[in-house]
C-alpha cells in the first residue's frame, strides 16, 4: 500500500527541517573550533616571531625596565596583582563590670572585658590593578601602589587555574604566594608566554624555537573542516 502524498510531503518536510539543524549545528562546531585553532596559529606565530627577536637581542616591549645583562622584554598587558592575606579579624564577647557616677549625668565604667578574637580567613586578596611585564628573566608587575616581581631563577612553584585567568606564584625569597589575574583570551595568551619564556630561560632560543616551528606546522596541519552530515549533502 503506497502512502497518500500529503504523508509523503509532510515527511520530506520533516526530513529536510532536520537535515538544516544538523547542518547548522555542524557549521557552528566548526566555527567554533576553527577560533580556537586560529588563536592557537596566530599565537605560535607571534611567540615564533618574539622569542626570535629576543634571540638576535632586542626586545618586543617598549620599557623604561633597569633591564639585566642580556635581559630582553617579551610581553605585556594589564592585570590584577594577588596576594596571600586575611580578612580583618573580628571580635567576639562582652563586659562585666560597675558604672560609677563621676557628675549629674556622667557616669564612668569600670570592670573586665571577656571575649575572643577571631583571626581573619586566609586567601589571595587583589592589592593592586596594573601592567604586567614578562621578559626572559622574570615576571614584573607595576601599579599605582605595588610593584613586585618574580625572578625565574628563585620560581618554585607556577600553577593556574582552569581557565588560564588567575596565576599563582611562590618563590623562595618571599614567603607569601603572590600572582596576577587576567581576563580569559590575555590569560590563555600569558600561559603560553609564561610557559616558553621559562622553558628558554632553562633551556635556550634554539632548543625553544625549533619546539614551537614544529608545534606550529603541527597547528596548521590540523586545521579543522567543515563536516555536513551525509543526509545533508545528499539535499544539496
Amino acid at each position: 500500500m503506497s502512502l497518500p502524498v500529503t504523508t509523503l510531503t509532510h515527511m520530506s518536510w520533516l526530513s529536510d527541517r532536520k537535515a538544516k539543524r544538523a547542518a547548522k549545528a555542524a557549521t557552528n562546531e566548526y566555527n567554533r573550533l576553527h577560533a580556537i585553532w586560529q588563536e592557537d596559529v596566530d599565537t605560535l606565530t607571534k611567540l615564533i616571531t618574539v622569542f626570535t627577536a629576543a634571540s638576535n637581542g632586542e626586545d618586543s616591549v617598549p620599557n623604561t625596565l633597569m633591564q639585566k645583562k642580556g635581559e630582553h622584554t617579551l610581553w605585556s598587558a594589564t592585570g590584577i596583582f594577588h596576594e596571600t592575606g586575611r580578612t580583618p579579624s573580628t571580635y567576639v564577647g562582652g563586659s562585666s563590670g560597675v558604672s560609677i557616677p563621676v557628675v549629674a549625668g556622667i557616669r564612668f565604667r569600670v570592670g573586665a572585658t571577656k571575649g575572643t578574637i577571631i583571626p581573619g580567613e586566609e586567601l589571595q586578596i587583589d592589592k593592586d590593578r596594573g601592567v604586567v611585564m614578562l621578559t626572559t628573566e622574570r615576571l614584573i608587575f607595576t601599579g599605582p601602589t605595588k610593584t613586585q616581581e618574580w625572578n625565574f631563577d628563585k620560581l618554585l612553584q607556577l600553577s593556574t587555574n582552569e581557565d588560564e585567568t588567575d596565576y599563582f606564584i611562590s618563590v623562595s625569597n618571599r614567603q607569601k604566594t603572590s600572582g596576577v589575574r587576567f581576563d580569559s583570551t590575555t590569560g590563555r595568551e600569558f600561559n603560553r608566554f609564561l610557559g616558553s619564556a621559562t622553558a628558554a630561560h632553562e633551556h635556550g632560543y634554539a632548543e625553544l624555537l625549533a619546539e614551537l616551528k614544529k608545534m606550529q606546522k603541527e597547528a596548521i596541519g590540523a586545521e579543522p573542516k567543515l563536516e555536513v552530515p551525509s543526509n545533508v549533502s545528499q539535499l544539496s
